[in-house]
């Protein structure tokens, strides 16, 4: 889906079923895109949650809410997101 993959700026939020159990797949989904300022992991599961935060190709993580943080926190994106932190100096 072109929502799925495009950077939106704005209240979009992009929910997709996955089969039970099949985190990877949905890593691998979730990491094909161009972009990757910032993802959002809802669930129950801390330890999947966890797993799934060190796994994703995001500048920011949020988990079980999504864009509460500092506004003094450091941030920047992934590959072609926010300031491009994985190239930076």
């Amino acid at each position: 889906m072109y929502i799925a993959k495009e950077e939106s700026f704005g209240p979009v939020m992009v929910i997709s079923k996955f089969k039970d159990g099949d985190v990877d797949g949905v890593l691998q989904r979730a990491n094909a895109t161009e972009y990757g300022l910032a993802s959002g992991v809802f669930t129950k599961d801390i330890n999947k949650a966890l797993y799934i935060s060190e796994k994703l190709e995001a500048g920011t993580v949020f988990i079980n809410t999504y864009n509460k943080t500092d506004v003094a926190a450091p941030f920047g994106g992934f590959k072609l997101s926010g300031f491009g932190k994985d190239l930076g100096k």
